[in-house]
This record gives C-alpha cells, structure tokens and sequence, in this order.
C-alpha cells in the first residue's frame, strides 16, 4: 500500500516525540510514539531502518503515513527496548521473533501490543507493533456497515440452532470485529459460548475464550474437539486452516451447535470452493453451511468531504455494475435517480487526509435451497454465484456504490479495495 505523508501540526505528542528524539530519551521515544498512535486511532506502529534513517509510519485508516524519522544510531536501543517490554531475546537479531505486551499511557489507556521483529539487509531490525485497545467496545452490526437485505440475513442465520457461519476476506479487513459483534448479540445468560482464536483480540465478559499454542501441539482442530466436551451452544473458531479443522467444525454443527469462523478467500461463493477442494463432501457442505460473509474496509469520508462529478464514462460503468441488482430497501431510490458523489478535503479533525474511521463493504451468501443444491450438483463457482445475484445477493463492489452514493465513502476507496482502480485511471 501507498505511503501517505500525515499532514499534522506540530502537536504536543508529535513534539514529544521530537524532543525525545533530540534527547536520545529511548524509553520516552518509544512510550510517547505508543500513545500517539493511539490517540491518532492507528492500527500499526511501522519502525523501519534504512541506510541513513530510521522511520516511523502509522497505519491509520488502514493506510500507512509517516510520523517522524530518527537517526540510526538510536535504532538498536529502540530495538532493544520494545523487546524488553514484549519478553523477546535482545541478543538474538539473526532471525524473526513475535511477542506481546500490555501497556498503561500516562492518559491512563491500557492497550495490548503485538510485537513482531525482523531482520533486514539494512541498518537493523524491523519493528512491527499492532495495537489493540483494551477499552474499545464491541461495535454493533450497524455500524460496522452491515444494512438492509445482508443485515435481515445475518441475523436471520444467528437464531440458527445449529449451522456453520463463515466470515472471509483477507489480513486486516476486520473480520473477527465482525464476528465478535456477531457473538455480542448471542452473549445472553442461558448460552454457553465458546471461542478458540489466535490470539484473543478482545476479552469479553460473558465468553469462554481460548488462544491455541501451536507450541504445544495446540491448534484450532484440538481446541475444536476439546471445546465439543465443554458442552458449548455456540463455537467460535478462529480461522478454518485445514481439512482437520472443517471436518470438526461439520461434526459441531451435526450435533446441534453453531459455529462461527473465518478464512482467506475473495469472495463469498468463493468460500464455498475453498471448503469443497479441502476435501469436504458437497454433501455435507450443502447441509450445513448456513450463510457466508465477504468483507473488505474503506476508508470513511470525514464531515469535510466535498461534492465531486463523475464523468459520464465512470456513470454508464457504475449503472452497469448496478444492473440486475435488487435495490429495493437498499437506497433511497433518489441517489440512484441523480447520482452524486464526494471527495475528500481535509480538515483539523482528519489530519488532513479526508478520511475518518473505517467502514465494511459486504457481500452475505445466504444459503438457500437452490444454493444447497447447487452445492450438492457441484456447480461451478461462476454459475453459484450467477445463483447467488439472481436471488438477492448484492457483491462488494454493489455494496461499495451503494456507501459512494450516500456519502459514506468515495468511488476512489470502494474500487481501490475491489481491485477496480484502473476505472479511475
């Protein structure tokens, strides 16, 4: 992803973190860059040595911009320092190493860091710190972006006694936020849930949560079996990997459990082929697989966001993406009618960029009759999805012009995560 320069004054934060640099203060250096990323809502601390610089990028938005630089000569105690803080071996800079620790900033916010070391052919170690906080809540299924039909299906597939529900997309498009916010509404006294995940992103009260240790021979289809004997309602795996895996999660749902989970494909009807080429029998899979979830994360306009015409090229290319789709109840038919869209700007409130906050681009397979014996047929995966659209389902680049259209987003975010960027160029 494209490096994005922060256009930010000069802060009380950023000239901390400049006075520490000058002061050669290490632990002051690293803790006011933690805070400052937290207070910048970012994702990722990047520290990344070059041959006459050390610098640190944010990701913020899901974009990575560069905060500050720092000599090279300061890199291997900042190195040294994180792996203090995170239990890593400060004399071993040969091969990678992954910790965690907990931090307090001096505002009183606790926050989990992951920490991951690697070595480069540079002047040092990469550091790669993700941030999670401790005192964000589980947001809702509404604001994560989920609406009309997609909503009705996924809440729809949650009242199932028993099922598989599978949410997919790639690294870092919030599907576990999605699947947590999905457990928030099933967390009730009278259900036991439980979670098997790598790692425990958030601790919620009311869960039975779990973080496998592959270490000792504790993975995803252990702690699936072992969850089985926990007399549990619901299960929630981190990620199905494996035939092991899939078959257990089939197994749960067979006896009377639902089952939540991710994996890694680019489309919703695409999860379907991923689980049958595991070796699982189509059979088995069509009378199980409850509903399927596609996401990705756009970047949010900020309230500064100004109006911005399309040509007509662009137009007659978003009208035939939307052809055929069922929009009843998904937009006010008078975007459709006049369609308008907006551009970042920039202000105080986003650093500059135009953006502020992130929101999901879904795609719901619901798993109806035709699908299930589509499934069963063994269809392709072109004609499951032609099934698929025919019946209701809205794709992702839809659902992106759909957030364009009302505002939430612009065309730039929702092609450059589908993969369309060169209609822009």
């Amino acid at each position: 992803m494209a490096e994005e320069q922060v256009k930010i004054g000069d802060t009380d934060k950023l000239k901390q973190l400049q006075d520490a640099i000058l002061a050669a203060n290490i632990p002051q250096l690293v803790m006011v860059a933690i805070s400052y990323a937290l207070d910048l809502r970012a994702s990722d601390i990047h520290i990344e040595p070059e041959e006459n610089r050390v610098r640190v990028r944010f990701r913020v938005d899901g974009v990575l911009q560069q905060i500050v630089e720092y000599p090279t000569n300061l890199h291997p105690a900042v190195v040294s320092r994180i792996k203090i803080m995170s239990n890593l071996k400060i004399d071993e800079q040969r091969i990678p190493q992954d910790g965690r620790t907990e931090v307090t900033t001096k505002e009183g916010k606790n926050m989990d860091l992951r920490v991951s070391t690697m070595p480069t052919v540079n002047s040092g170690e990469v550091v790669v710190m993700r941030i999670q906080d401790k005192s964000r809540s589980i947001p809702d299924l509404p604001a994560l972006g989920v609406s009309g039909r997609a909503l009705k299906n996924i809440e729809t597939a949650l009242k199932s006694p028993n099922g598989i529900i599978l949410n997919t997309g790639p690294t870092g498009s919030g599907k576990t936020t999605t699947l947590y916010a999905a457990l928030a509404r099933l967390n009730k006294v009278g259900v036991n849930i439980l979670t098997i995940e790598d790692p425990v992103e958030i601790q919620i009260d009311g869960l039975n949560q779990s973080q496998v240790n592959p270490g000792i021979q504790y993975t995803f289809a252990t702690g699936m079996r072992a969850a089985l004997r926990q007399d549990p309602n619901i299960i929630m795996v981190g990620e199905i990997r494996d035939k092991e895996t899939a078959d257990t999660a089939i197994e749960a749902s067979l006896t009377g459990h639902l089952v939540l989970s991710t994996l890694h494909t680019n489309s919703a009807v695409e999860t379907i082929t991923r689980i049958l080429n595991m070796g699982i029998a189509p059979y088995l899979l069509s009378s199980t697989l409850e509903l399927v979830i596609a996401q990705r994360l756009v970047r949010k306009l900020c309230d500064c966001k100004v109006e911005a015409k399309a040509d007509e090229e662009t137009l007659k290319g978003l009208k035939m993406a939307l052809e055929g789709a069922d929009l009843n109840g998904e937009i006010d038919p008078k975007l459709l009618e006049n369609m308008k869209f907006y551009a970042p700007k920039g202000c105080d409130k986003c650093n500059n960029t135009g953006y502020h906050g992130r929101v999901g681009l879904f795609e719901v397979l619901k798993l109806d009759n035709q699908i299930r014996k589509a499934i069963f047929d063994k269809l392709s995966t072109l004609e499951i999805h032609d099934i698929a659209v025919k019946n209701g389902m809205l794709t992702l680049e839809q659902d992106g012009i759909i957030k364009a259209l009302s505002g939430q987003t612009s065309l730039e975010e929702v092609y450059r995560v589908s993969k369309k960027g060169e209609q822009l160029t």
